[in-house]
């Protein structure tokens, strides 16, 4: 809760430090030093820790209502946390799947290459020789000479 509370008023502090482009609407609203927001920002927080003591009931109810937020807010961040490691298994299962899958399917082998152990056996039992006469008779052409 405290972070939460802690990253809204950073966020807010920058946001009203971001420069701003002059606009006619901008030239109406009244114009604050910063000393005098320093100032004003310096009582805010005085009275309110004065707030409990004028208010006991208002202070206690306050606190509990804070207690209760922070309880739904930690339920919520924990609902939200289940759902994303849960698709995240669900994910990885349907990858592992997948692999499981892919792991099954037979190796690819078209035969022009021997697979280990079996090129002893391919070699010996390949015939030799295998060009005919007509092919032998073929008188080589080189490439055409480039002028």
């Amino acid at each position: 809760m405290r972070f939460l509370l802690r990253i809204a008023f950073w966020l807010g502090l920058v946001l009203v430090l971001l420069p701003r482009d002059k606009t006619p609407e901008s030239e109406k609203l009244p114009q604050i030093g910063a000393a005098d927001a320093v100032q004003a920002a310096t009582a805010a927080v005085s009275d309110v820790t004065q707030f409990c003591k004028r208010q006991p009931a208002a202070c206690e109810v306050g606190g509990q209502a804070a207690t209760i937020i922070g309880q739904r807010a930690q339920d919520g961040a924990r609902k939200i946390y289940q759902i994303i490691n849960d698709k995240k298994e669900q994910i990885t299962n349907e990858k592992n799947d997948k692999n499981d899958k892919t792991d099954k399917k037979a190796p690819d082998h078209t035969g022009s290459i021997a697979l280990a152990g079996e090129g002893d056996a391919v070699a010996s039992e390949a015939p030799r020789d295998t060009l005919t006469q007509d092919d032998l008779a073929l008188e080589w052409r080189g490439p055409a000479a480039a002028n």
